[in-house]
């Protein structure tokens, strides 16, 4: 048996599922980061590797298809207003954060989590961010004044997180390099 192998474009690593091929890049969960399969992906197969958080999950329980068969869920980016910024404009609802300091401006957040999410279900997701936190979320519970942005190869949608609900935003943020996790300093 190979160690790695692709089949049906799913991405196998010592019988693992690790993630998925999709428009000529392979999506893989960081469980599965190591160099014999970057080395496999990138030289042997000539993908592009994006390392994805929840993949691995998804798969396993049936929920993508990178086939196309049933509808893939969209990434999910939560943003949150940066430590510097005005005390007064976090946890505000939307009318309240309209009338003080117009539209959310994009410069004011940071990316506190970017990966596969479970559902594009706005409520559901709230509920996660708040009770069970998937690995490599990096902000407190989501609460009002908060961004989640789904997006796919399509384009994104932006939703603030409201005083009940969520109000979709016009939200375009500039390239920026996304955050991705601690930063260890030596």
């Amino acid at each position: 048996m190979n160690s790695i192998q692709i089949k049906n474009n799913r991405i196998l690593y010592y019988g693992n599922t690790a993630g998925y091929v999709e428009k000529g890049k392979a999506i893989v969960d960081p469980l599965f980061q190591a160099d014999e399969l970057k080395s496999y992906l990138i030289e042997k197969q000539g993908l592009d590797v994006e390392w994805r958080d929840g993949v691995f999950a998804r798969l396993a329980e049936g929920r993508i298809d990178p086939e196309g068969n049933t509808q893939i869920l969209k990434s999910c980016r939560v943003w949150q207003l940066r430590p510097d910024v005005d005390p007064m404009m976090k946890f505000i609802g939307y009318d309240e954060l309209l009338e003080h300091f117009g539209e959310p401006d994009p410069d004011n957040y940071r990316v506190v989590y970017d990966g596969e999410a479970e559902t594009n279900d706005l409520e559901a997701l709230f509920a996660k961010f708040n009770l069970d936190h998937p690995p490599g979320y990096e902000g407190h519970s989501l609460s009002m004044s908060d961004v989640i942005e789904l997006y796919d190869a399509s384009g994104s949608t932006f939703h603030y997180v409201d005083r009940f609900g969520f109000k979709e935003v016009s939200f375009q943020p500039q390239e920026q390099e996304l955050y991705q996790g601690p930063e260890m300093n030596m």
